[in-house]
């Protein structure tokens, strides 16, 4: 994390998008949960361990930036297991990862104390990469803004480095959230289109994320231009990206 101010932190979800965003001048990349089960065409949240652990690997080798894993509840069930598998992630080359409280088994959150006790068992094993704690919460309830911040505080006296709270929309919550938190870093979740970088740093906030965001642009034009074809017609591959341009960004990587 920088110790100043605040950047935007994009979400790749492939060697090409990781080094793409290298290429276009970004100082750090997160990894995408979503974005990388999608193209594995799968859901968010069926992706094994194993696979998980070797894209993690792909990525953090396709680039020279440090690179954040977006690593769910830590793949496992139990906090020895969280140890586990966030001791193998930093090994496939992360920088830091992100575990959240999300029960994904159960479908639900887990409570206060045993996320604290993953959380613990994360910061135990992977004392010097940078770890980011997150709460689910508004994803399920909305409105819980007093639960999503009493949790982002202590999983900040639990020793995480940045908090992370996908979901907080309003400004007056962002600002409240980030003061809450302070001195650590507040990350936010880019979902209101019409907010900026300059705004977001107004507010308080240090870093901002997209998720699988970029993953889903990306998604929403090919599918559008598939449609089309499927009717007939052709015009959407003028959108393209040109051959040559992409061919030279990705040179400047071959040795």
């Amino acid at each position: 994390m920088r110790a100043e101010g605040c950047f935007v932190i994009p979400n790749p979800w492939d060697a090409g998008s990781t080094r793409m965003w290298q290429a276009l001048g970004f100082k750090a990349l997160a990894s995408s949960s979503s974005g990388f089960a999608w193209t594995a065409g799968q859901p968010d949240y069926r992706v094994s361990r194993a696979a998980a652990l070797a894209h993690l690997a792909l990525l953090s080798a396709a680039v020279d930036l440090p690179v954040n894993a977006d690593f769910e509840a830590g793949f496992a069930a139990t906090p020895e297991g969280v140890g586990e598998s966030v001791r193998l992630a930093v090994e496939a080359g992360v920088a830091g990862l992100s575990i959240e409280d999300r029960d994904i088994e159960r479908g639900r959150l887990y409570d206060t104390a045993a996320a604290l006790e993953r959380l613990h068992a994360a910061r135990s094993t992977i004392a010097d990469a940078l770890l980011v704690a997150r709460t689910e919460i508004l994803l399920i309830e909305p409105d819980e803004i007093k639960r999503a911040t009493d949790s982002l505080v202590a999983f900040a006296d639990a020793g995480a480095d940045c908090l992370y709270a996908p979901g907080v929309r309003k400004r007056e919550d962002i600002a409240a959230m980030a003061r809450a938190v302070a001195p650590k870093p507040l990350n936010v979740l880019a979902i209101d289109p019409t907010m900026t970088l300059a705004e977001l740093a107004d507010l308080g906030v240090r870093r901002i994320s997209v998720g699988g965001s970029l993953a889903r642009v990306g998604w929403a034009a090919t599918v559008a231009a598939a449609r089309e074809m499927m009717d007939g017609s052709f015009a959407p591959l003028a959108n393209g990206m040109p051959s040559k341009e992409l061919n030279g960004v990705f040179a400047e990587f071959v040795s």
